[in-house]
């Protein structure tokens, strides 16, 4: 079969021939049919992002994967040949360690994955696998961030810096909790696709008058949440200054850098709160197919570009340079 792998010690990726993978007990062989390509992909790829627990030099990228079980291996129930899939993007140990698909272990750009038992979750056969693979990580991500570490509520207020992969859904998501939404990224085109998208007031990052204008927005209170979806120090320093009394600032962009707080008094004296976020549990994942399924969430114009599986080092170079201002590039082995 192919797989896109990368030799993590130089950083090189190419697709090769590999033999398909035979599941243990436990454990389900899943025909790929759509592999969504996430901005951490390209970070792994550039070293800014690295292996936590890799066993060998060697992996498969790709965490944000759907497809349709192939094989059963022994001690599988629940699960029949034919069914239609996602992965779960992350593993967690007994101890609490998390290893990443992709990342940690081999991922989904791939014809063919193994996949525990227990990291399955169905999807009805009317979600197109296109929109069903970045469920995992692209929605749930932010959903979890949003429900789980903000524990966000109705009526209250967020800032999401960045309108990428993820933060384009956490807009969706909070309008459908209730929320107003301030959305801010450099881009035009993507401020455009915030407010389309339902984002109740956008602004542009450079704005030497951003904080003032928060500020303006909120009748002087500032905003109960700001996501950093973006991975930009600069903009938690700003979103900082932002924040309400007892305000939280959620970190779920990667930027590799220290984290500044500009005046503690004032961190301290408004009780305010940087937490930091990362992936999501499976329970986020079942609510997001749910919304998909029942029609409170369209994932249809998330999907920028579809592309086969031989021209994955192409999809990662396109998002990396936002060729196209893409949500999400899928491959289809």
């Amino acid at each position: 079969m192919r797989a896109g792998r990368i030799t993590v010690s130089t950083r090189k990726f190419e697709v090769v021939e590999i033999p398909i993978p035979q599941p243990n007990a436990g454990e389900v062989l899943i025909k790929v049919m759509a592999a969504g390509v996430c901005l951490s992909d390209v970070h792994f790829l550039d070293g800014i992002l690295s292996p936590g627990s890799l066993e060998s030099d060697v992996v498969t990228l790709g965490h944000e994967v759907a497809g349709v079980i192939e094989e059963l291996g022994v001690e599988v129930s629940g699960f029949t040949i034919g069914d239609h899939v996602v992965v779960i993007a992350g593993i967690r140990d007994s101890a609490g360690r998390l290893s990443t698909q992709g990342f940690d272990y081999d991922g989904g750009f791939a014809d063919y994955i193994i996949c525990k038992l227990e990291n399955l979750v169905r999807i009805p056969n009317k979600i197109a696998f296109e929109q069903a693979c970045i469920i995992p990580d692209a929605v749930s991500t932010p959903w979890a961030a949003i429900t789980q570490t903000a524990q966000m509520q109705s009526s209250e207020t967020a800032i999401v810096f960045g309108v990428g992969g993820l933060g384009f859904h956490a807009i969706q998501l909070l309008k459908i909790l209730g929320c107003q939404v301030i959305a801010i990224d450099p881009s035009e085109f993507a401020r455009q696709r915030a407010m389309k998208f339902g984002a109740d007031f956008v602004l542009d990052s450079s704005d030497s008058n951003l904080v003032a204008d928060i500020r303006s927005l909120t009748h002087g209170k500032g905003v109960n949440a700001a996501f950093d979806f973006a991975g930009v120090a600069s903009v938690r320093k700003q979103a900082l200054s932002m924040l309400a009394e007892g305000g939280r600032l959620i970190i779920v962009g990667i930027a590799n850098e220290p984290i500044v707080i500009p005046n503690d008094m004032a961190f301290a004296y408004r009780r305010t709160k940087i937490l930091g976020h990362y992936g999501s549990e499976k329970r986020h994942t079942e609510e997001i197919i749910q919304m998909v399924d029942s029609g409170v969430l369209d994932l249809s114009s998330s999907i920028s570009k579809v592309l086969p599986l031989d021209q994955a080092a192409q999809a990662m170079d396109q998002l990396r340079e936002k060729i196209g201002n893409p949500i999400r590039i899928i491959l289809k082995p």
